[in-house]
């Protein structure tokens, strides 16, 4: 059996000798001609030319076939390096040094007590063996009821995907295997046995996303036995995505190793775990948010928070509003249909990950509400691309849903009720509620005179009472498209959160306040102490969009500077709740969510501003450590390449010398 190195070589070989034939026969063609019109002189003179071209041709093929050769022979040469695993972390030595050295990826498969495992497992041990064996041998044995086992074989199918993933010259689907191989490697079997203890195949605040994972491995070295029990199908998933951080590619053997050995019991420190993308500012396509799934995954994140639309566009397409997204899309082909999303719902579902579809109103409305006017039904928005913006919004182009027209609430419950069949089945949405201009309304003649008319006075506190009950009539809207179902609501702090007018709309059973102000906001100890349940997202480290160039005017964006993993890593909820509280608040706060907001990302660039990072927020929620980014900085490196073997461009963070030598970068 020839090596895919050899095949390569002969190929090259067989090219520059038939460059040579076909020289050679050109110049023979040459001659016959200049024969029938020369001298029997000068016929001998070509004929002289001929051999010496051929010999040139020949002796520059074999020379470049000898040159390739000596390359590929080179390369294919035993590494000079090794490595050996000395006080939990993989050190490098020259080959010489000593029997027990192993190939990189081995050494931190196995070394230290989670290997690079991430997150981290709540409690996790892992053995210094491996065992070689080949993708087309790992096999799933699942016991699980009906509802949930074909969600169980397409993660099964997405395990051996990640493992093909670990060749080097993986590509378009397929990974060159080409051995050779002894036959322990070609004959040993890794069995999954999965059980599925319940049948809840939908994922909820209320989700058990344990597990337990023990990897053992026969006597006679011929199997390897993965057997995971988890209570839902998604603490399977996780076990799963754990597994498969429990294989690697065998640098010099073309083959994959498993751990003989390990015992992983994990769970969750947090129920929502989450990312918000925005894609109303700049479009992203759906290509992109499945790789944005993708990495979740890897990383056991389970909530993706699709901030949909905004004043800039509208780009989700509605049969029964087919205007909104006819006048908000910023062309016919940047939308969503609801083919695409309920495609994404359930691309995510099989992946542990949700969608959070989010409304955002009453401000952050503009783009895609103008056609009502022309059909009769007044305006529905006001302040849209109005100038000068300043005076009318945080950021242009401006626009707010009038008050004065109850037309709004029509086309809002229509929205609704669209909006959970197409994210079906929804648990949890999000109604926006922030960043309202009280200019822009007490500007717009029609809402001042409504305001007027109807007794309510035109100050400050009279806005934020109508705008409470504007977030009532949208919530029992809401209620109403669902159902019967229970469908949790989020809002974003605002003017209505902050002391005096926290009840002005809604009371600690109704909604969950999501926080974007700074980690020592006392308003989060405000509701905390009221009972409020929270998701942070504090912009002061869970902003991803930060430490940009300013997109209006000149200097930083306005959350600059740029915030680093490290900062995104040690930003704890329960830490900033004690600091405000003296309590940790456990069972108040859900979990927390990373932002990007994309005015200065796109399709093109969202890879890299979100990853690696948030797979620092994915550690913080899931195992919520004690300890902090420095003795997660070698597991974090490694996750990052991982995320690129799975197809996500995700940023460097250092060069890959400090990958190498670990701990060797630093201050």
């Amino acid at each position: 059996m020839h090596t895919r190195g050899q095949r390569a070589l002969y190929t090259r070989l067989y090219r520059s000798v038939a460059r040579a034939q076909h020289s050679f026969f050109l110049v023979c063609s040459l001659a016959r001609v200049i024969r029938r019109n020369a001298t029997p002189m000068r016929f001998l003179a070509v004929i002289t030319a001929v051999v010496v071209v051929v010999l040139v041709v020949v002796n520059l093929a074999s020379h470049h076939a000898h040159a390739t050769a000596t390359t590929a022979n080179f390369f294919k040469m035993p590494a000079p390096w090794g490595w050996r695993c000395e006080d939990g972390r993989c050190v490098k030595h020259a080959a010489a040094g000593g029997s027990d050295l192993v190939p990189l990826n081995q050494c931190k498969l196995t070394c230290g007590g989670a290997g690079v495992l991430w997150p981290l497992p709540a409690s996790a041990s892992v053995g210094r063996r491996v065992s070689l064996f080949l993708p087309q041998n790992a096999a799933l044995r699942p016991t699980c009821p009906a509802q949930v086992c074909p969600l169980l074989q397409e993660a099964f199918v997405l395990f051996r995907d990640a493992l093909q993933r670990y060749h080097p010259d993986y590509t378009s689907g397929e990974a060159p295997w080409a051995g050779p191989w002894d036959a322990a490697t070609e004959a040993h079997a890794l069995v999954v046995a999965v059980t599925v203890e319940g049948a809840q195949a939908h994922l909820t605040l209320d989700t058990d996303e344990s597990y337990s994972l023990s990897v053992n491995t026969s006597a006679d070295g011929a199997v390897t036995t993965a057997t995971i029990v988890a209570p839902t199908f998604f603490g399977a998933r996780h076990a799963l995505e754990t597994l498969a951080q429990l294989v690697d590619y065998h640098e010099t053997r073309d083959a994959l190793m498993v751990v003989q050995t390990a015992a992983v019991t994990d769970a969750p420190e947090f129920a929502y775990r989450g990312l918000l993308v925005d894609t109303s500012r700049n479009f992203v396509t759906v290509a992109a948010l499945r790789r944005t799934v993708d990495a979740m995954a890897a990383s056991k994140l389970n909530t993706l928070h699709w901030h949909i639309t905004d004043s800039h566009s509208f780009p989700l397409a509605l049969h029964s509003l087919p205007n909104m997204a006819y006048y908000g899309a910023y062309s016919a082909r940047q939308v969503y249909t609801p083919a695409q999303v309920r495609d994404l719902v359930q691309y995510a579902r099989v992946r542990g990950v949700r969608l959070l579809p989010e409304l955002d109103a009453p401000a952050h409305v503009g783009n895609g509400w103008q056609w009502a006017e022309k059909e009769g039904l007044g305006r529905l928005a006001v302040c849209v691309n109005q100038e000068p913006w300043q005076e009318l919004c945080v950021e242009p182009p401006c626009g707010q849903l009038n008050l004065a027209n109850p037309a709004i609430y029509d086309i809002i419950g229509q929205i609704y009720e669209e909006m959970l069949d197409i994210f079906a089945p929804v648990d949890i949405f999000h109604y926006g509620g922030d960043e309202v201009n009280l200019n822009c309304w007490n500007s717009t003649q029609e809402i001042n005179s409504w305001m007027t008319a109807n007794g309510h006075g035109v100050d400050e506190e009279a806005y934020y009472r109508q705008w409470a009950v504007f977030q009532e009539k949208a919530l029992q809207l809401m209620q109403k498209a669902a159902k019967g179902r229970k469908v949790e609501g989020v809002l974003w702090t605002s003017e209505l959160t902050k002391p005096g007018r926290l009840n002005l709309s809604h009371n600690s059973s109704q909604y969950i306040i999501q926080i974007w102000s700074t980690q020592d906001d006392p308003v989060i100890g405000e509701m905390l102490a009221m009972g409020h349940r929270l998701i942070f997202s504090n912009h002061d480290a869970w902003y991803l969009d930060c430490g940009m160039g300013a997109w209006v005017g000149d200097g930083n964006n306005w959350c600059s500077p740029y915030k680093g993993w490290q900062t995104v890593y040690d930003n704890s909820p329960h830490a900033i709740a004690t600091s405000l509280t003296g309590s940790p608040n456990t069972e108040l706060i859900l979990g927390g969510e990373a932002a990007l907001w994309t005015e200065q990302a796109d399709t093109n660039t969202v890879d890299a501003k979100v990853w690696p990072r948030a797979a620092a927020l994915a550690e913080r929620l899931w195992s919520n450590p004690s300890t902090s980014w420095q003795e997660a900085e070698t597991r974090f490196i490694h996750h990052r390449q991982r995320l690129v073997q799975r197809g996500v461009q995700a940023e460097r963070i250092q060069p890959q010398w400090c990958h190498q030598n670990e701990e060797l970068c630093y201050l």
